[in-house]
């Protein structure tokens, strides 16, 4: 028996953060996404994308600003945002929140900003609205997507055989976790890793990020 009450669910709010923050996405951010987002590589194991136009980017952004479950944030930086991610699978009976539909722009990738963004979601799921469990899945095949999971210190459930169709083909879905008690070692691990005072005057990191995700 545990001593558990059902949580609320996240709002369409703005979580701040030292070198980035997220916002609720909005229609008018399909030019400075547009711009970000021409690598195809972006869209190789997203269900939708790539986009032939900030026109038909700007129709899909209308569609996911209204939506709560998947909730979708812009990823901004310097005013500009830069990438987008999302809460879904939101069950707060249980205490169970994914982060999902991740795609980070060219200048994004492998920065600080977008380590901080998975962290600030974790910190808002976990330690502000009280979730038990907080996920990441992803095809199988996506090795930059897995390693980025145990960086983050998700430690790896399994594998779903035969779990989707995506674009025509099958997909395979590895899970991943952070429980409620191992949050709290792995958030003093974020936060330790995002100090300015783990960079150099390069921005060069003197330290890597150790969650001690499996």
């Amino acid at each position: 028996m545990i001593d558990w009450s059902p949580v609320e669910a996240p709002e369409p709010r703005e979580l701040t953060g030292r070198y980035v923050s997220l916002r609720p996405v909005a229609a008018a951010d399909a030019e400075a996404l547009f711009a970000v987002s021409q690598d195809p590589a972006i869209w190789t194991y997203l269900p939708y994308g790539p986009y032939g136009s900030v026109a038909e980017l700007r129709a899909r952004l209308e569609e996911i600003e209204r939506s709560r479950d998947p909730l979708f944030f812009a990823i901004v930086r310097d005013g500009t945002p830069h990438g987008i991610v999302s809460y879904l699978r939101i069950d707060t009976e249980n205490g169970t929140i994914e982060i999902g539909h991740i795609w980070f722009g060219t200048p994004l990738q492998r920065t600080t900003a977008a380590t901080e963004a998975v962290y600030l979601l974790g910190k808002h799921a976990m330690d502000e609205l009280g979730y038990r469990r907080f996920e990441w899945k992803c095809n199988a095949l996506n090795a930059k997507s897995r390693r980025a999971a145990e960086r983050f210190g998700f430690t790896f459930e399994g594998i779903f055989r035969n779990h989707m169709v995506v674009k025509g083909r099958n997909r395979d879905t590895a899970w991943y976790s952070i429980t409620d008690g191992e949050w709290p070692a792995v958030a003093r691990a974020f936060e330790q890793w995002l100090a300015p005072g783990n960079f150099d005057d390069s921005g060069l990191q003197r330290r890597p990020l150790q969650t001690g995700g499996t």
